[in-house]
């Protein structure tokens, strides 16, 4: 039996940041989910905007992220603080209206 999942999604360290992607892309697995879940995004728009991935990578990354919930939700988590705390440090250079 092969396994679907890893001819889709790959782990290399020193490419982003060791964490999961899809193979020969810098797309990883947390983008798809918070596209998906947090901005609504549907599998078939996600790729639309992002021709050189295929469905079935779309599906495999939410496959693995089912799969390893707690890991992505810390990744998740964790870029949100750093997010948050970069901005806290760093003033913006755009001027709100």
């Amino acid at each position: 039996m092969t396994a679907v999942i890893s001819e889709h999604i790959v782990i290399t360290p020193g490419v982003c940041g060791g964490k999961p992607r899809i193979a020969g892309h810098r797309i990883r697995v947390q983008d798809i989910v918070v596209w998906h879940e947090q901005m609504a995004i549907s599998p078939d728009e996600i790729v639309s905007r992002h021709p050189t991935i295929s469905l079935a990578d779309v599906y495999a990354a939410l496959a693995y992220y089912h799969d390893h919930f707690e890991e992505i939700r810390t990744a998740i988590q964790e870029s949100e603080v750093l997010v948050k705390k970069l901005q806290a440090e760093i003033p913006s250079k755009v001027e709100l209206i």
